[in-house]
C-alpha cells in the first residue's frame, strides 16, 4: 500500500473532534501515516498539543496565528508561540499568512504577525504553513526582504498563478494541493500546478474545509465537512491532473514531505 501524508488540516476543529473515534481508523486504513495539524490562535493551541500527545506517531503539531485572528486578543501570544515551538523540536509554525479577501482586514496587524512567525521559522529553521488570499504581491514583497528558513516554506492550498508560482519557486517554496482545486472551474490553479516542479508539490485536505468535488469524496461526513481520509482520492485526482502514475506520485509526495517537514 502507498503511504500518504496530509500537509495541512485542522483535526482540532469540533466538527472533526466529535467524530474522532471513526476518523482515526479510517485515516490509518487509507495508508495515511502523517497529519500536520495546524492551530490558528492561542484558543486552539492546547488542543493541537493534546492531539499530538494522543497520536504521537500520526500527528505533527503546528502552531500559528491565522490572519483572520489578527489582531490577537492575547498580548502575550508571541511569547506563548515561541515557547511552544522551542519546547517541541518536532513542531511547525502556522497556519499564518496574509489575507485581503476578508472584510476590512487589519493589514498592519496581519503583517506584524506574519513577519514575526516568518522570522521565528527562519531562526529555528522550522516548517511554516502560509495562507494567502488576494495578497500575492504583498507576500512576495515581504519574502524578498526577509530571512527565510533554509528548508523553504509552504503555501497551503496554493491558489496563485503560474507567474506567482515561478517567483515563489526561486525563493524556496513548496506548494500544497487540496482537493477543492479539482473543481472544473479551478482550471487556472490546475494549470499552475502543471508548471510547478514535481519535487516542490505537497498534498493536503485542509479538513474540515476545502471539500473536493463529490466524485473525489470517499469518506462523507456532515454536509460540507471534509474528512481527512479523502486525501487519497485527492492524490488520485492530482495524479490524473499531472498525467503521472499514482504510485510514482505518492512516492514523490512522501519524499517531498520528508524533506520539508522531517529533515533536521
Amino acid at each position: 500500500m502507498s503511504l500518504y501524508q496530509d500537509a495541512h488540516l485542522h483535526l482540532q476543529d469540533p466538527r472533526l473532534m466529535e467524530n474522532l473515534g471513526s476518523i482515526i481508523p479510517a485515516i490509518k486504513d487509507q495508508g495515511i501515516n502523517a497529519l500536520v495539524v495546524n492551530g490558528t490562535s492561542p484558543d486552539d493551541w492546547d488542543s493541537v498539543t493534546e492531539l499530538s500527545k494522543a497520536y504521537p506517531d500520526l500527528v505533527i503539531p503546528s502552531y500559528g496565528l491565522h490572519p483572520w485572528k489578527t489582531p490577537c486578543t492575547r498580548d502575550d501570544w508571541k511569547t506563548l508561540l515561541t515557547q511552544l515551538i522551542t519546547d517541541n523540536p518536532k513542531s511547525c509554525i502556522g497556519e499564518c499568512g496574509l489575507d485581503r479577501w476578508i472584510r476590512d482586514p487589519d493589514r498592519e496587524a496581519q503583517q506584524d504577525a506574519f513577519k514575526f512567525q516568518l522570522d521565528l521559522a527562519s531562526r529555528l529553521n522550522r516548517p511554516i504553513s502560509i495562507h494567502v488570499l488576494k495578497a500575492w504581491g504583498w507576500l512576495l514583497e515581504i519574502l524578498e526582504s526577509s530571512n527565510l528558513p533554509n528548508r523553504g516554506f509552504m503555501l497551503h492550498s496554493f491558489g496563485g498563478s503560474i507567474e506567482v508560482a515561478q517567483q515563489l519557486v526561486k525563493l524556496g517554496a513548496y506548494f500544497s494541493f487540496s482537493g477543492y482545486f479539482l473543481q472544473d472551474r479551478k482550471f487556472e490553479v490546475q494549470e499552475a500546478f502543471r508548471h510547478i516542479p514535481i519535487d516542490r508539490i505537497l498534498i493536503e485536505t485542509d479538513a474540515p474545509d476545502m471539500l473536493a468535488p463529490k466524485k473525489f469524496i470517499t469518506h462523507p461526513l456532515e454536509e460540507k465537512t471534509n474528512h481527512p481520509a479523502n486525501l487519497v482520492a485527492t492524490a488520485r485526482g492530482l495524479a490524473t491532473l499531472l498525467a503521472i502514475d499514482i504510485d510514482e506520485l505518492s512516492s514523490q509526495l512522501e519524499a517531498n514531505f520528508t524533506r520539508f517537514f522531517l529533515a533536521k
